[in-house]
């Protein structure tokens, strides 16, 4: 989620502290598709995460509601959306691998954030220009079509890149390594760019995701028999691209291919941050656009946020059925620096909207996060102090706030607590 600015070039930023990889990487080679197999799984697997999380909780009705349901054999839910696959925060963003994981974890919903490639092809990516910090594209021959190739550190310089799918053909991106979201700002090699994986997250699933194109993300969810939640992209180049692919043909692109797939729209969630793109699905196929979600970022800027709420009953004159806000859009704090609805959800639930939420699970250890005044902790940053907090957090989205799905890096925090509350 979290549009990025189209501007924004890999350089200049302080390195962060990564996680332990081998100096040189000897990425694998890239799988090849293999048709997946039909297994509906009707339970989850969680693992400890849950646990770990509601042992850090401070004492409460809640925490002893969720204690009560560690013994609970956990099924899939629609509450719980995969963010970029479901299990990005171990497993590469938007790779099958991604997307196996975060099944297990009960994600109900699967997530494909679509680009275009230089054949047209859609392709899932978070951002059509993250393929250098995505994946191994700066240490293969393939490096050469970046728009802006790697360029070593030196002189009081970081080292940089900008490689885009629009830069390369299906073909040339099924051939590339899925690796862990991050890069090395002191690289003076294509291989040492790869590094970059923030301590909190681990390369011990990231020797080779594969990468995944948007037909072969529908097949793969269907064969689960879960749904679907595409995101269309802004594009990072002029459209229309290569002389008539307008923004309409590449939005209507994403309904063929589900038309094609046989799926039906009652099973989809489309989304775009582009108010244009919704009114677009909602004209040119109501069964589609109905569920089409608006991904609403408008109040990030300082002093914006008022008009963010007011746009809201635009929104719904419009037609707009579903809103998707990020986490601090949702939960401010009381006299007490408790969690509680924001002026932002009272609106949106007067108006009737049907609302999602973006993105748990992509901030790191929450002492840490709010320390650092993390985007998704910004207007609740005095009122979060350990990671038993995120469970407060989920517990005021799902009861007071109303939220019918929560996107998350890591499935099972989300599956766990749908299962103890009997969201599904």
């Amino acid at each position: 989620m979290h549009m990025k600015a189209a501007s924004v070039l890999v350089a200049g930023l302080a390195a962060v502290e990564v996680s332990a990889l081998p100096k040189t990487p000897e990425w694998s080679k890239p799988k090849s598709w293999t048709n997946p197999t039909q297994q509906r799984f009707r339970t989850a697997e969680l693992g400890p995460r849950p646990e770990f999380l509601i042992t850090d909780m401070e004492e409460s009705w809640l925490k002893d509601k969720l204690s009560s349901c560690t013994d609970t054999v956990s099924r899939p839910t629609r509450f719980s959306i995969g963010h970029r696959g479901g299990a990005c925060l171990q497993f590469p963003e938007e790779t099958r691998e991604s997307v196996e994981a975060g099944t297990r974890m009960g994600a109900g919903i699967l997530e494909c954030d679509v680009a275009f490639t230089s054949d047209r092809q859609l392709v899932c990516r978070h951002d059509q220009c993250d393929l250098h910090t995505t994946t191994n594209i700066v240490a293969t021959d393939l490096g050469a079509k970046c728009t802006k190739p790697f360029a070593p550190a030196g002189n009081g310089t970081a080292a940089s890149a900008y490689c885009c799918t629009s830069d390369i053909t299906l073909a040339e991106f099924k051939s590339l390594c899925g690796k862990m979201d991050g890069y090395n700002a002191s690289a003076t090699t294509p291989e040492d760019f790869l590094h970059g994986t923030p301590a909190w997250r681990t390369d011990l699933y990231a020797t080779c995701g594969t990468v995944l194109a948007h037909k072969e993300f529908l097949e793969l969810v269907d064969s689960h028999g879960r749904d679907f939640t595409t995101e269309l992209k802004q594009p990072r180049v002029p459209m229309p691209f290569d002389g008539n692919y307008t923004q309409e043909i590449y939005a209507q692109q994403v309904i063929e291919e589900y038309q094609a797939a046989g799926i039906d729209p009652s099973r989809v969630w489309l989304q775009s941050f582009s108010f244009a793109d919704i009114v677009y699905w909602l004209g040119a196929d109501p069964a589609f656009g109905k569920q089409a979600v608006l991904l609403d970022q408008s109040g990030d800027l300082p002093g914006t946020f008022p008009a963010a709420v007011a746009n809201l009953s635009f929104y719904r004159e419009a037609g707009v059925q579903v809103v998707a806000p990020p986490l601090q859009y949702l939960v401010t704090l009381d006299e007490n620096n408790q969690y509680i609805p924001s002026s932002y959800a009272t609106k949106a639930k007067d108006l009737g909207f049907k609302i999602l939420t973006w993105s748990l699970e992509r901030s790191g250890p929450l002492a840490q996060a709010a320390a650092a005044d993390d985007y998704y902790y910004s207007t609740i940053t005095n009122g979060t102090h350990r990671d038993g907090d995120m469970y407060k957090l989920v517990d005021v989205l799902a009861r007071q706030v109303g939220v019918q799905g929560i996107f998350s890096d890591w499935s099972a925090t989300v599956t766990y607590y749908a299962n103890c509350l009997n969201l599904f």
